[in-house]
């Protein structure tokens, strides 16, 4: 008590010396105060006038120390724009390396201001705007420091925040490992468009002006920094694939055309093997829109009559990458993995003898849960054995079993669909339901492919035939054939469909236009909500509000207008399709607006329809980011709603797909044993879609979940919405011939258009189970295949580093079987004893011998790593293990622990082409 009464009589002393005249007390009082400011700030603050006045003396030697004891003092009031302005003010003695909570929050309030200001001078195009040399320079120290100190990250985030490019590039200079340092300026580039939050209160005009402003902003400042990475690639090493991937980020076709043909007309193999992996990379995105630009301004070989061997090798390298770019390679290759790694063990047909078939809904389920579970495989071995039970099907189960080949026979493009006229030439009945699921499975086996003949023979269907079965089907096949090509001659077909006002026809029409302006924002969506407002079809409303969602895929803030007018909507149904216009507007950006707004409706909307797809459009925005899904739905997924529950659910199962995230499990565990049915077939289903790819061994709950199943199956008094979840969690878990995951982002952190549009699709599935096939264009291969330069597959091994076990393919399952238990007949006691003495004396020593041979069995331990074949199945959680023998004779282009891998011989490393 008595040193700190010393302490205060001290301060006092020191108080009283500034009203003195004479300098030296000033500056003695002023040089002790600003150590005791922390403990007596609120006594120095009533000094405050005549620190200022020391300040703004000339005169004054130590005007820098007064402005610091002043900016301290502001701080403490919370007055930071005046402590800012006196930091400055105190020139070098604001020290920016102090470890203080006063110099940490002046330095981010000076960046703030500094940001803002050089904002301002770039939105005004005006080069001469003076800023304030003091902010500059404490500004300038700060990142100077974060350089010196070697906190690069830091130092690249404020520079890319203030727009100071020759910061910028003396972080990524001076790191320690350059190329990774461009991949995280990429990866903040990637996620730098999101809203800023302003800070201090403004009215509602100046704020959305803002807002609006702020995104303007944020996109100017992610193309200048993609532009500064191009040239940072360029200079620095001429990575191509990074750059190639900046390029297709600014949508800038030409540019990526410059650089494959400049690697195809160079005399190396290796530089033509970089640009058949840069191709394989961007087809990977599934942009195809872009993908047909960038074929389209590569120039075409020019082989004169003489022979000119430099073209005559770029005419066959041109051949390869288009067929590459064109997708054919990659489909040709995952559909030839799949149909020879097929690690079903008909499991359909012991699902099939559990199941009452008299029950519709479940025998549809067996039909979808078939075609999901041997997508891509080729394998219709259970189409083709049933056909007499399928003629004797309902019209729809013989529409979905015919849609369902086409996701077996995906990929399988060269003999179109004449694949699917063998369902027809052995017995089943040709009607307008096999007709329309043939079309359907068309557009399912040609997607995104914008081949003329199968448009050509699918909108000769909308126009020869006015049954609507077989325009659903045809509309459905039409969408997914021309997905997002935005052709005006296909939409104005399916625009007469849609037209004519049938329900069925209807339906499909509006979701098929959506497909074909899938990511366009095209000002046509404004057609189809002035149709949607005028039809009296509740099927018709929904479609159309599905496809108006899908026009907006991918555009963020361009969808604001759009989204603002159908969630304002009175009909809920358009409502509905508002929440899916955000979950697909702002996909993976995990947008703090759309997340908001979505939680908002999630809670307080009316309809359970909208609230339920309030929750499942969460999925969407989280995607980028899994972990934090499970977090943000926890609490609803204990709402006593149900709807929202069954949302909770599905947007986990969406935005955990395949990650096996064990908070993404613990969520959904209690979910599958939920009170409401469809909640349970909700549950079911996210839970397969999450543990996609992962084995027992890795986490037991897999094959807890497997048991539970196949209990739900069999169990002749579970609810049938519970059996059908069950039944399609079954096919989903072994989706592909167990060598497939839902990957909705590819290996360079790019949004997967096909999948997240085809999820999108899937959950409508509530209302229309036929678009249950749409989960197939999520589905990813899991496999690592290696490709020589001829594009065949050498033999090539590589190490997972990882035990064997832990990524192995699941067990054989045990036949499910609902035949009775027979009981053990009845035997007296009398003439079991008989029995068992004479055979005592065997049985004893049978039994030793039987101890005696385990015990002389020791179990080996496990493998600590596993050499694998090209090609192999890498499961994703497998690729951290992955490694690339030192020795081998092939090594890849570009390392990457998974996908299509372009390997180069290290035998003809040195070759020339000429």
């Amino acid at each position: 008590m008595a040193a700190a009464a010393a302490m205060v009589s001290s301060a006092g002393a020191l108080l009283a010396m500034l009203n003195e005249s004479h300098p030296a007390l000033k500056l003695h009082a002023l040089s002790n105060l600003n150590a005791f400011v922390d403990l007596f700030w609120p006594e120095i603050s009533y000094s405050v006038p005549i620190i200022q006045s020391l300040y703004e003396d000339e005169k004054f030697d130590q005007r820098q120390l007064a402005a610091l004891l002043v900016s301290k003092v502001f701080y403490y009031l919370c007055e930071l724009n005046d402590s800012l302005s006196y930091a400055l003010g105190a020139g070098p003695l604001f020290d920016v390396s102090q470890d203080s909570d006063f110099v940490r929050t002046i330095l981010a309030k000076a960046i703030d201001e500094y940001a803002s200001l050089r904002t301002k001078a770039a939105e005004a195009n005006d080069e001469s705007t003076v800023l304030d040399s003091r902010l500059e320079a404490v500004v300038e120290r700060m990142l100077d420091k974060c350089i010196t100190d070697g906190k690069y990250k830091q130092a690249i985030g404020m520079a890319i925040e203030c727009r100071r490019w020759d910061i910028l590039q003396a972080a990524i200079i001076r790191s320690d490992d350059i190329q990774s340092t461009i991949n995280y300026c990429m990866d903040v580039s990637r996620s730098f468009l999101n809203p800023r939050e302003y800070r201090h209160e403004v009215n509602i005009i100046k704020y959305i002006m803002g807002l609006v402003e702020s995104l303007k902003n944020q996109l100017i400042i992610l193309v200048q920094v993609l532009r500064f990475l191009v040239k940072m690639y360029e200079q620095l090493s001429p990575d191509y694939s990074s750059i190639c991937q900046c390029l297709m980020m600014l949508d800038d076709s030409e540019g990526i055309a410059k650089i494959l043909e400049k690697l195809l007309r160079s005399e190396y193999v290796n530089h033509a093997l970089l640009a058949f992996q840069i191709a394989f990379d961007l087809v990977e995105n599934e942009n195809r829109a872009f993908l047909l630009k960038v074929m389209s301004q590569l120039s075409t070989p020019k082989l004169q009559p003489s022979g000119n061997i430099h073209e005559e090798v770029y005419a066959e390298e041109f051949t390869k990458i288009r067929r590459i770019l064109f997708g054919e390679v990659s489909m040709q290759l995952s559909m030839q993995f799949l149909a020879t790694n097929d690690k079903l063990d008909f499991i359909i047909k012991k699902i099939e003898q559990s199941v009452d078939m008299t029950n519709s809904v479940c025998h549809n389920a067996i039909i979808y849960s078939n075609a999901i579970m041997h997508a891509g495989t080729t394998a219709n071995e259970y189409i083709m054995e049933n056909l007499e039970l399928l003629n004797r099907d309902s019209n729809w189960a013989k529409f979905s079993a015919m849609a369902g080949l086409g996701v077996i026979h995906r990929g399988h493009q060269l003999q179109n669909k004449s694949v699917l006229d063998i369902y027809m030439q052995h017995g089943a009945s040709d009607g307008p339901y096999t007709a329309g699921g043939q079309r359907f499975g068309l557009g399912l086996m040609h997607l995104n492919n914008n081949e003329e003949d199968i448009k050509t023979f699918l909108r000769g269907s909308l126009s020869s035939s006015s049954v609507e079965v077989i325009q659903h089907g045809a509309c459905l096949g039409l969408g997914l054939a021309a997905l997002g090509n935005a052709d005006n001659d296909v939409f104005e077909d399916l625009k007469n469909v849609l037209y004519t006002d049938s329900a069925l026809a209807g339906e499909a029409a509006g979701i098929s236009m959506g497909l074909l302006m899938a990511g366009t924002a095209s000002e046509r969506a404004v057609e189809m909500l002035d149709y949607a407002h005028k039809t009296q079809h509740e099927k018709i409303v929904r479609g159309l509000a599905l496809g108006v969602a899908l026009t907006v895929y991918g555009r963020e803030e361009e969808a604001d207008t759009l989204i603002e007018q159908m969630t304002r909507d009175q009909d809920p149904i358009l409502r509905y399709g508002g929440m899916y216009a955000i979950a697909l507007a702002y996909r993976g950006t995990l947008n703090s607006k759309a997340i908001r707004k979505l939680l908002h409706f999630a809670v307080s909307d009316v309809s359970n329809d909208v609230r339920r797809t309030a929750v499942i459009a969460l999925g969407f925005v989280l995607y980028s980011d899994p972990e934090q899904t499970p977090r943000m739905v926890s609490l609803l997924s204990k709402s006593y709603n149900p709807h929202v529950r069954y949302g909770a659910a599905l947007a986990v199962g969406i935005s955990c797909a395949g990650s096996g995230l064990s908070e993404a499990i613990s969520l959904l565990e209690p979910l599958t044993s939920d009170d409401v049915d469809f909640v349970r077939q909700g549950a079911l289903i996210a839970m397969s879609m999450v543990m996609l790819q992962i084995s027992e061994v890795s986490d037991s709950r897999v094959g807890a979940f497997r048991r539970q199943l196949e209990e739900i199956i069999l169990d002749e008094w579970e609810e049938t919405m519970s059996k059908m979840g069950a039944i399609l969690a079954t096919g989903i878990i072994d989706a592909g011939g167990r060598n497939v995951t839902i990957k909705l982002m590819s290996k360079t952190k790019y949004d997967r258009m096909t999948a997240v549009i085809g999820l999108a699709v899937f959950t409508q599935y509530w209302y229309w189970h036929p678009l249950l096939h749409f989960i197939s264009l999520a589905f990813s291969t899991t496999a690592f295949i290696g490709l020589d330069y001829e594009l065949n597959m050498p033999r090539f091994q590589f190490l997972s580093h990882a035990e064997p076990s832990l990524f192995e393919y699941p067990k054989p399952t045990v036949p499910i079987t609902t035949t009775p238990v027979k009981l053990p007949t009845a035997i007296l006691s009398t003439s079991s004893r008989r029995r068992v003495r004479p055979g005592k004396k065997e049985n004893e020593k049978a039994d030793s011998m039987q101890v005696d041979s385990s015990t002389e069995k020791k179990s080996e331990p496990e493998p600590s790593f596993e050499i694998l074949d090209n090609p192999a199945r890498v499961v994703p959680t497998q690729e951290i293990y992955i490694k690339f023998l030192p020795l081998s004779r092939y090594v890849p282009v570009k390392s990457a622990p998974s996908g299509i891998v372009i390997l180069k011989d290290l035998q003809i490393e040195a070759y020339y082409i000429i």
